[in-house]
């Protein structure tokens, strides 16, 4: 038995994200706020006083693990900081030009109209990453503590299944499980409230939501991967504070898919693409949709003369409305993209997770007021959400991803009729709206088997992608460009449940594609002794969840590893 410490706290968020860091500050403020209001009688009831806050991270560094497009809309952090600018939030350009384009396999047609929900004029091009280390740095001086290199592994509750905090991991172990002599285990981070901000397929929130039935009569959550390249560019190619959308090209129409180029400063771009993962199509890889992306003429003629300066990946919870879980239970709340907050539509949510995190304290603060964290006051988030303008942003685009589960056409006619009728559905929409997307991969359709890792970069949808490592770039080229970092001597973070149906059945059925759906070549079948068997190349690990979201049999489970490994995306 492992004697642990016990840290009291009275309240602990679970990654420095933005939802997290932006209620981390606003509950501090909001506290001040409440006292001096009860202090001077305009309120009633009992002054809070100075409390514990916690937030802990598993980053190496505030920012280390952010990765977005991204596109922000300023109006959650004007309500949080009015004076954002003035206080040194690193934006990088305003957005000046916006762009729509729809690309064939060879032409690309610039729409003359641009959708209204892509219109982003006047709003900030960023690299998240900075801004969530800036707003770290904020919450510091507030006097929040913030614990880098401290993955949470573990939900803590009291016999009546109340959350009472989080345990961290332990670290020092090596791959075989055994204590090291740096071993040092993991502390328990009691806490009156927990908040859960650990972005798509959070961890902790995956055990949470399951255990109290959070679930229970919501739609399946859906999620999309985005793959993100910074490229330096030479003068004139793409101007700075131009933002451009694509539909079409790579994708089939059977897949939901869209890129983006956005101009930053100092002839920076910021180009990616996203994918969702609810896709038929098992031979799908995101990564080389990706690139393939890049080799379309409009988009290659961008890059032509620059240079890829950095990688990453990241699923995003692209379900919205309808595929929000129940965000509180006895103890915790749920906020940002673990609470399903992004708007998939504008394809943005900064915001959206921002707010969320400031109604997420001021629901707290009412409980901290009345001495009583359970769902009798922390249920009032949920009320405070449908009251704000998180609802009237994210009711309308309530169908929006489930168009798309039917086809691109037809989601481009109920898209256009939803945005004039604020969200209506007018047929075309799937049976149960969103289905999760393990759910919709289609067995092989010419019952190949088994593949091995690259096959299906032979087959015609990638054929003609180069990989030349100048213009499109293989996956281990790419993780390099993520400053991915783990200690190999550590029990691996992803948990394969059964090996033996990797090699059996999903061999058979689906020709393994964990191979194709991971952005950086973690999983690898090979051939051993006349039999085929799961390589995990763990290290190689860009934490961005699509194995635990995609694995049409469900059997892998992303844990987190020790404290500090994974992907560097600072500037990203």
């Amino acid at each position: 038995m492992i004697e642990r410490e016990q840290i009291e706290m009275d309240v602990v968020f679970v990654g420095a994200g933005p939802a997290n860091l932006a209620g981390a500050l606003w509950l501090k403020k909001k506290i001040s706020e409440h006292d001096e209001y009860v202090e001077r009688g305009i309120k009633p009831g009992n002054k809070i006083g100075e409390i514990e806050i916690g937030i802990v991270e598993k980053g190496s560094f505030v920012g280390a693990h952010i990765l977005s497009g991204a596109v922000m809309d300023p109006i959650a952090i004007r309500e949080l900081m009015p004076d954002f600018l003035e206080q040194g939030c690193p934006v990088d350009s305003v957005v000046t030009e916006d762009a729509f384009w729809y690309l064939t396999s060879k032409r690309g047609i610039d729409a003359p109209i641009v959708p209204p929900p892509l219109k982003n004029k006047g709003k900030y091009i960023l690299s998240l990453s900075k801004m969530c280390e800036w707003l770290g740095e904020k919450c510091e001086e507030a006097g929040i503590n913030i614990f880098p290199e401290f993955p949470a592994s573990e939900v803590l509750y009291d016999e009546n299944d109340r959350v009472i905090g989080i345990r961290t991991g332990d670290k020092g172990i090596d791959k075989e499980g055994h204590r090291k002599d740096n071993f040092e285990p993991g502390v328990d981070l009691l806490a009156k409230v927990t908040v859960l901000g650990e972005g798509s397929r959070g961890s902790l929130a995956k055990q949470l939501v399951s255990r109290l039935g959070l679930m229970e009569g919501k739609e399946s959550q859906v999620f999309s991967i985005g793959v993100k390249e910074l490229w330096e560019v030479p003068e004139g190619n793409f101007d700075q504070g131009k933002v451009v959308h694509t539909l079409g090209f790579p994708s089939d129409t059977q897949t939901y898919g869209g890129g983006w180029i956005y101009g930053m400063k100092d002839n920076v771009i910021s180009i990616g693409y996203v994918t969702g993962l609810d896709y038929k199509d098992p031979n799908i890889d995101p990564h080389a949709e990706f690139q393939k992306f890049k080799t379309h003429p409009k988009v290659a003629e961008v890059l032509k003369g620059g240079k890829m300066i950095k990688y990453g990946a990241k699923t995003i919870n692209a379900g919205g409305y309808w595929t929000m879980p129940k965000l509180y239970a006895d103890g915790v709340l749920l906020v940002g993209d673990t609470g399903s907050f992004l708007n998939g539509q504008r394809i943005k949510g900064i915001h959206t997770a921002m707010k969320s995190g400031m109604l997420a304290a001021e629901t707290i603060v009412d409980a901290l007021a009345h001495d009583d964290t359970s769902t009798h006051h922390l249920r009032h988030f949920e009320e405070k959400v449908n009251l704000s303008w998180i609802y009237d942003e994210l009711h309308p685009v309530r169908n929006f991803h489930a168009s798309f589960q039917s086809g691109r056409w037809s989601a481009l006619i109920n898209s256009g009729l939803q945005f004039l009728t604020k969200g209506l559905a007018w047929g075309f929409l799937p049976k149960e709206h969103h289905i999760a997307g393990h759910e919709r991969m289609e067995h092989q359709a010419n019952g190949s088997g088994a593949m091995l890792p690259n096959d299906h970069l032979k087959l015609d949808r990638y054929k003609k992608v180069p990989f030349d490592k100048t213009l499109t770039f293989d996956k281990i080229t790419d993780v390099y460009h993520a400053g991915v970092g783990h200690d190999e001597d550590q029990p691996s973070h992803l948990h394969v449940l059964d090996t033996e149906i990797c090699a059996t059945r999903c061999a058979e059925e689906y020709g393994n594609p964990c191979q194709r759906f991971c952005p950086a070549s973690v999983y690898e079948m090979e051939e051993r002794n006349g039999r085929r068997e799961l390589k995990v190349n763990f290290s190689n690990c860009v934490h961005c969840k699509t194995c635990d979201i995609s694995d049409p049999y469900q059997i892998i489970n992303w844990v987190t590893p020790e404290g500090g490994g994974g992907p560097n995306y600072k500037g990203m």
